[in-house]
Protein backbone atom coordinates (compact mmCIF):
# COMPACT_ATOMS: atom_id res chain seq x y z
CA UNK A 1 0.00 0.00 0.00
CA UNK A 2 1.52 3.44 -1.15
CA UNK A 3 1.54 6.51 1.60
CA UNK A 4 -1.29 8.17 0.39
CA UNK A 5 -3.67 5.37 0.03
CA UNK A 6 -2.32 4.30 3.54
CA UNK A 7 -3.23 7.89 4.66
CA UNK A 8 -6.93 7.83 2.98
CA UNK A 9 -7.51 4.70 4.77
CA UNK A 10 -6.31 6.45 7.97
CA UNK A 11 -8.50 9.58 7.10
CA UNK A 12 -11.70 6.89 6.05
CA UNK A 13 -11.07 4.83 9.46
CA UNK A 14 -10.79 8.30 11.64
CA UNK A 15 -14.15 9.25 10.04
CA UNK A 16 -16.51 5.96 10.28
CA UNK A 17 -14.89 6.05 14.18
CA UNK A 18 -16.49 9.03 14.65
CA UNK A 19 -19.92 8.98 12.92
CA UNK A 20 -19.61 12.04 10.94
CA UNK A 21 -18.97 9.86 8.16
CA UNK A 22 -22.24 10.16 6.39
CA UNK A 23 -25.77 9.50 6.80
CA UNK A 24 -27.11 6.66 8.25
CA UNK A 25 -29.98 5.48 5.72
CA UNK A 26 -29.08 6.40 2.17
CA UNK A 27 -32.90 7.76 0.30
CA UNK A 28 -32.34 7.63 -3.82
CA UNK A 29 -34.66 10.03 -5.29
CA UNK A 30 -35.45 9.12 -9.07
CA UNK A 31 -36.93 11.17 -11.56
CA UNK A 32 -37.04 11.71 -15.78
CA UNK A 33 -36.41 15.34 -15.30
CA UNK A 34 -33.57 16.83 -17.09
CA UNK A 35 -31.62 19.52 -15.36
CA UNK A 36 -33.13 22.84 -15.22
CA UNK A 37 -36.54 21.30 -15.55
CA UNK A 38 -39.07 21.59 -12.82
CA UNK A 39 -38.29 17.96 -11.80
CA UNK A 40 -35.29 18.42 -11.05
CA UNK A 41 -35.98 21.73 -8.99
CA UNK A 42 -38.58 20.13 -7.08
CA UNK A 43 -36.31 17.21 -6.28
CA UNK A 44 -33.46 19.11 -5.04
CA UNK A 45 -35.30 21.47 -3.43
CA UNK A 46 -36.95 18.83 -1.32
CA UNK A 47 -33.61 16.83 -1.09
CA UNK A 48 -32.11 20.38 0.41
CA UNK A 49 -34.87 20.58 2.83
CA UNK A 50 -35.38 17.40 3.72
CA UNK A 51 -31.30 16.78 4.39
CA UNK A 52 -31.00 20.19 6.86
CA UNK A 53 -34.19 18.23 8.82
CA UNK A 54 -32.54 14.82 9.00
CA UNK A 55 -29.01 15.85 9.63
CA UNK A 56 -27.20 12.57 9.82
CA UNK A 57 -30.18 10.26 10.43
CA UNK A 58 -30.44 9.89 6.57
CA UNK A 59 -29.67 12.00 2.96
CA UNK A 60 -31.89 11.99 0.33
CA UNK A 61 -29.56 11.93 -2.84
CA UNK A 62 -31.66 13.19 -6.03
CA UNK A 63 -31.01 11.10 -9.59
CA UNK A 64 -32.51 12.92 -12.71
CA UNK A 65 -32.19 12.09 -16.22
CA UNK A 66 -33.60 8.97 -15.74
CA UNK A 67 -30.20 7.62 -14.30
CA UNK A 68 -32.07 5.48 -12.48
CA UNK A 69 -34.61 4.28 -14.47
CA UNK A 70 -37.45 5.31 -16.89
CA UNK A 71 -41.17 5.76 -14.68
CA UNK A 72 -41.90 2.17 -15.45
CA UNK A 73 -38.94 1.00 -14.16
CA UNK A 74 -38.56 3.59 -11.05
CA UNK A 75 -42.29 2.36 -10.07
CA UNK A 76 -40.72 -1.30 -9.87
CA UNK A 77 -37.84 -0.25 -8.30
CA UNK A 78 -39.81 1.12 -5.48
CA UNK A 79 -40.95 -2.44 -4.59
CA UNK A 80 -38.00 -3.89 -4.65
CA UNK A 81 -36.59 -1.01 -2.13
CA UNK A 82 -33.86 -0.04 -5.05
CA UNK A 83 -35.33 3.98 -5.47
CA UNK A 84 -37.01 5.51 -2.22
CA UNK A 85 -38.48 8.33 -4.09
CA UNK A 86 -39.71 8.36 -7.70
CA UNK A 87 -42.10 11.72 -9.16
CA UNK A 88 -44.36 9.71 -12.01
CA UNK A 89 -46.99 11.90 -13.57
CA UNK A 90 -48.87 10.79 -16.39
CA UNK A 91 -48.08 7.15 -15.94
CA UNK A 92 -49.91 7.03 -12.77
CA UNK A 93 -53.28 6.25 -15.13
CA UNK A 94 -51.74 2.99 -15.53
CA UNK A 95 -51.03 1.95 -11.69
CA UNK A 96 -55.16 2.82 -11.19
CA UNK A 97 -57.67 3.45 -13.22
CA UNK A 98 -58.82 6.97 -10.79
CA UNK A 99 -55.39 8.68 -12.30
CA UNK A 100 -57.43 9.00 -14.96
CA UNK A 101 -59.00 11.60 -14.09
CA UNK A 102 -56.22 13.71 -14.28
CA UNK A 103 -55.77 12.80 -18.14
CA UNK A 104 -58.85 14.70 -18.88
CA UNK A 105 -58.40 17.46 -21.59
CA UNK A 106 -58.83 20.84 -19.65
CA UNK A 107 -60.44 19.33 -16.61
CA UNK A 108 -57.87 21.61 -14.54
CA UNK A 109 -58.21 25.10 -14.66
CA UNK A 110 -55.19 26.33 -12.57
CA UNK A 111 -53.63 26.02 -9.39
CA UNK A 112 -56.14 27.02 -6.81
CA UNK A 113 -58.34 24.60 -8.49
CA UNK A 114 -55.69 22.00 -8.24
CA UNK A 115 -55.60 22.67 -4.48
CA UNK A 116 -59.62 22.14 -4.78
CA UNK A 117 -59.15 18.92 -6.19
CA UNK A 118 -56.56 18.08 -3.53
CA UNK A 119 -58.21 18.57 -0.93
CA UNK A 120 -61.25 16.63 -2.19
CA UNK A 121 -59.98 13.12 -3.52
CA UNK A 122 -56.26 13.15 -2.47
CA UNK A 123 -57.02 11.44 0.60
CA UNK A 124 -60.47 9.66 0.15
CA UNK A 125 -59.74 8.39 -3.50
CA UNK A 126 -56.07 9.04 -5.16
CA UNK A 127 -54.42 7.95 -1.67
CA UNK A 128 -56.03 4.50 -1.56
CA UNK A 129 -56.00 3.76 -5.23
CA UNK A 130 -51.93 4.18 -4.69
CA UNK A 131 -51.55 1.75 -1.86
CA UNK A 132 -54.34 -0.41 -2.85
CA UNK A 133 -51.22 -0.96 -5.53
CA UNK A 134 -48.48 -1.08 -2.81
CA UNK A 135 -47.50 2.64 -3.16
CA UNK A 136 -48.25 6.09 -1.16
CA UNK A 137 -48.24 9.44 -2.07
CA UNK A 138 -46.38 11.95 -0.19
CA UNK A 139 -47.49 15.06 -1.63
CA UNK A 140 -48.72 16.08 -5.19
CA UNK A 141 -46.11 18.40 -6.98
CA UNK A 142 -46.47 19.53 -10.62
CA UNK A 143 -45.72 18.29 -14.28
CA UNK A 144 -47.96 21.22 -15.32
CA UNK A 145 -49.88 22.49 -18.59
CA UNK A 146 -48.98 20.19 -21.97
CA UNK A 147 -48.49 22.16 -25.29
CA UNK A 148 -47.64 20.39 -28.59
CA UNK A 149 -44.54 20.96 -30.58
CA UNK A 150 -44.11 19.26 -33.89
CA UNK A 151 -42.17 19.71 -37.42
CA UNK A 152 -45.26 19.23 -39.77
CA UNK A 153 -47.86 22.48 -39.11
CA UNK A 154 -48.76 24.86 -36.24
CA UNK A 155 -51.60 23.23 -34.48
CA UNK A 156 -54.57 25.34 -33.91
CA UNK A 157 -57.36 23.08 -34.47
CA UNK A 158 -57.59 19.42 -33.90
CA UNK A 159 -57.91 18.41 -37.66
CA UNK A 160 -54.24 19.86 -37.71
CA UNK A 161 -53.18 17.16 -36.04
CA UNK A 162 -54.67 14.50 -38.64
CA UNK A 163 -51.80 12.28 -39.36
CA UNK A 164 -48.97 13.50 -37.34
CA UNK A 165 -47.39 10.63 -35.38
CA UNK A 166 -47.43 12.60 -31.78
CA UNK A 167 -45.16 10.97 -28.89
CA UNK A 168 -47.24 10.44 -25.69
CA UNK A 169 -46.79 8.90 -22.20
CA UNK A 170 -47.45 5.57 -21.51
CA UNK A 171 -51.48 5.95 -20.15
CA UNK A 172 -54.19 5.03 -22.06
CA UNK A 173 -56.33 8.05 -22.15
CA UNK A 174 -53.82 10.26 -23.66
CA UNK A 175 -54.09 7.96 -26.50
CA UNK A 176 -57.30 8.02 -26.67
CA UNK A 177 -57.12 11.75 -26.68
CA UNK A 178 -54.77 12.45 -29.66
CA UNK A 179 -56.60 9.27 -31.76
CA UNK A 180 -59.74 11.36 -30.53
CA UNK A 181 -57.96 14.32 -32.31
CA UNK A 182 -56.87 12.65 -34.91
CA UNK A 183 -53.18 12.38 -34.52
CA UNK A 184 -51.39 9.11 -34.63
CA UNK A 185 -50.21 8.62 -31.04
CA UNK A 186 -46.79 6.61 -30.01
CA UNK A 187 -46.60 5.73 -26.02
CA UNK A 188 -42.42 6.27 -25.65
CA UNK A 189 -40.13 7.25 -22.75
CA UNK A 190 -39.09 10.15 -22.01
CA UNK A 191 -35.60 9.90 -22.08
CA UNK A 192 -36.05 8.10 -25.91
CA UNK A 193 -37.67 11.72 -27.43
CA UNK A 194 -35.35 13.99 -28.23
CA UNK A 195 -33.72 11.25 -30.78
CA UNK A 196 -37.18 9.84 -32.04
CA UNK A 197 -37.47 13.61 -32.79
CA UNK A 198 -34.51 14.22 -34.27
CA UNK A 199 -34.70 11.03 -36.94
CA UNK A 200 -37.94 11.62 -37.51
CA UNK A 201 -39.37 8.48 -36.10
CA UNK A 202 -42.00 11.00 -34.50
CA UNK A 203 -43.07 14.52 -35.68
CA UNK A 204 -44.10 15.93 -32.39
CA UNK A 205 -44.60 15.21 -28.36
CA UNK A 206 -46.19 17.30 -26.04
CA UNK A 207 -45.54 18.63 -22.83
CA UNK A 208 -44.66 21.23 -20.48
CA UNK A 209 -42.56 24.07 -21.32
CA UNK A 210 -40.88 23.09 -18.23
CA UNK A 211 -39.77 19.57 -19.68
CA UNK A 212 -39.81 20.64 -23.25
CA UNK A 213 -37.09 23.61 -22.92
CA UNK A 214 -34.91 21.10 -20.52
CA UNK A 215 -34.82 18.54 -23.00
CA UNK A 216 -33.80 21.13 -25.93
CA UNK A 217 -36.83 19.80 -28.27
CA UNK A 218 -36.78 23.21 -29.32
CA UNK A 219 -33.29 22.34 -31.13
CA UNK A 220 -35.51 19.59 -33.37
CA UNK A 221 -38.75 21.35 -33.33
CA UNK A 222 -40.51 23.81 -35.59
CA UNK A 223 -43.54 24.39 -33.88
CA UNK A 224 -44.97 24.85 -30.54
CA UNK A 225 -48.83 25.81 -30.63
CA UNK A 226 -50.18 26.74 -27.24
CA UNK A 227 -52.74 24.37 -26.35
CA UNK A 228 -53.13 23.54 -22.80
CA UNK A 229 -54.64 20.86 -23.49
CA UNK A 230 -53.81 18.58 -19.81
CA UNK A 231 -52.66 19.71 -16.43
CA UNK A 232 -50.64 16.92 -14.78
CA UNK A 233 -49.88 16.51 -11.43
CA UNK A 234 -46.63 15.12 -10.05
CA UNK A 235 -46.94 12.16 -7.33
CA UNK A 236 -43.90 12.24 -4.70
CA UNK A 237 -44.46 8.50 -4.11
CA UNK A 238 -42.87 5.94 -2.23
CA UNK A 239 -43.14 1.80 -1.34
CA UNK A 240 -45.72 1.60 1.24
CA UNK A 241 -44.06 -1.30 2.68
CA UNK A 242 -40.71 0.31 2.35
CA UNK A 243 -41.32 3.49 4.19
CA UNK A 244 -43.63 2.05 6.49
CA UNK A 245 -39.52 0.63 7.48
CA UNK A 246 -38.01 3.78 7.99
CA UNK A 247 -38.29 5.35 11.32
CA UNK A 248 -40.85 6.82 12.42
CA UNK A 249 -38.98 10.50 12.76
CA UNK A 250 -37.31 10.27 9.38
CA UNK A 251 -41.15 9.32 7.93
CA UNK A 252 -42.50 12.14 9.50
CA UNK A 253 -39.69 14.77 8.56
CA UNK A 254 -39.69 13.24 4.63
CA UNK A 255 -44.05 13.80 4.62
CA UNK A 256 -43.99 17.36 6.18
CA UNK A 257 -40.76 18.04 3.75
CA UNK A 258 -42.62 16.80 0.48
CA UNK A 259 -45.94 18.89 1.80
CA UNK A 260 -44.16 21.71 2.31
CA UNK A 261 -41.73 21.93 -0.88
CA UNK A 262 -45.33 22.27 -2.98
CA UNK A 263 -44.74 25.79 -2.14
CA UNK A 264 -42.00 25.99 -4.09
CA UNK A 265 -42.85 23.70 -7.00
CA UNK A 266 -45.76 26.11 -7.57
CA UNK A 267 -44.09 29.40 -7.34
CA UNK A 268 -41.15 27.91 -9.27
CA UNK A 269 -43.51 26.73 -12.13
CA UNK A 270 -45.51 29.17 -12.39
CA UNK A 271 -42.32 31.68 -13.44
CA UNK A 272 -40.78 28.62 -15.61
CA UNK A 273 -44.01 29.24 -17.50
CA UNK A 274 -42.80 33.02 -18.21
CA UNK A 275 -39.72 32.88 -18.65
CA UNK A 276 -39.04 29.49 -20.61
CA UNK A 277 -41.85 30.46 -23.22
CA UNK A 278 -39.76 33.98 -24.13
CA UNK A 279 -37.01 31.11 -24.22
CA UNK A 280 -38.67 29.05 -26.49
CA UNK A 281 -39.99 31.95 -28.56
CA UNK A 282 -36.64 31.99 -30.16
CA UNK A 283 -36.06 28.54 -30.75
CA UNK A 284 -39.84 27.38 -32.63
CA UNK A 285 -42.66 29.34 -34.24
CA UNK A 286 -45.30 29.73 -31.56
CA UNK A 287 -49.13 30.24 -31.99
CA UNK A 288 -52.02 30.00 -29.58
CA UNK A 289 -54.41 27.39 -30.22
CA UNK A 290 -58.10 27.77 -30.27
CA UNK A 291 -58.75 26.02 -27.44
CA UNK A 292 -62.61 25.75 -27.55
CA UNK A 293 -62.17 24.11 -30.56
CA UNK A 294 -60.44 21.26 -28.50
CA UNK A 295 -62.67 21.35 -25.90
CA UNK A 296 -65.48 20.40 -28.04
CA UNK A 297 -63.45 17.92 -29.54
CA UNK A 298 -62.76 16.34 -26.17
CA UNK A 299 -66.36 15.53 -24.66
CA UNK A 300 -66.11 12.12 -26.00
CA UNK A 301 -63.24 11.36 -23.86
CA UNK A 302 -65.38 12.66 -20.94
CA UNK A 303 -68.02 10.11 -21.79
CA UNK A 304 -65.69 7.28 -22.54
CA UNK A 305 -64.24 7.84 -19.06
CA UNK A 306 -67.33 8.10 -17.25
CA UNK A 307 -68.80 5.25 -18.55
CA UNK A 308 -65.56 2.95 -18.77
CA UNK A 309 -64.10 3.65 -15.46
CA UNK A 310 -66.07 2.80 -11.63
CA UNK A 311 -67.01 6.08 -10.67
CA UNK A 312 -65.28 7.90 -13.18
CA UNK A 313 -68.37 10.06 -13.82
CA UNK A 314 -68.08 10.59 -10.40
CA UNK A 315 -64.90 11.92 -10.67
CA UNK A 316 -64.64 14.23 -13.35
CA UNK A 317 -68.15 16.13 -11.76
CA UNK A 318 -66.08 16.36 -8.40
CA UNK A 319 -63.31 18.30 -9.81
CA UNK A 320 -65.95 20.68 -12.18
CA UNK A 321 -67.67 21.65 -9.11
CA UNK A 322 -64.51 22.97 -7.55
CA UNK A 323 -63.54 24.85 -10.09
Amino acid sequence: MTCRSTIAALAATMLLASGVNAADITLKFGHVGEPGSLFAASAEEFAKRANEKLGDRAEVQVFGSSQLGKDSELLQKLKLGQVTFALPSSVMSSVSDEFGVFEMPYLIKDRTHMKKVEGALLESVLQPAAEAKGYHILALWENGFRHITNNARPINVPADLEGVKLRTPKGEWRVKMFQAYGANPTPMAFSEVFTALQTGVIDGQENPFAQIAPAKFGEVQKYLSITGHVYTPAYVLVSKSEFEALPEDVRTILTETAQETQAFVYETAAQFETDLLKELEQQMEVNEADKAAFIEASQPIYEEFGASVDGGKELIDTVLNLQ
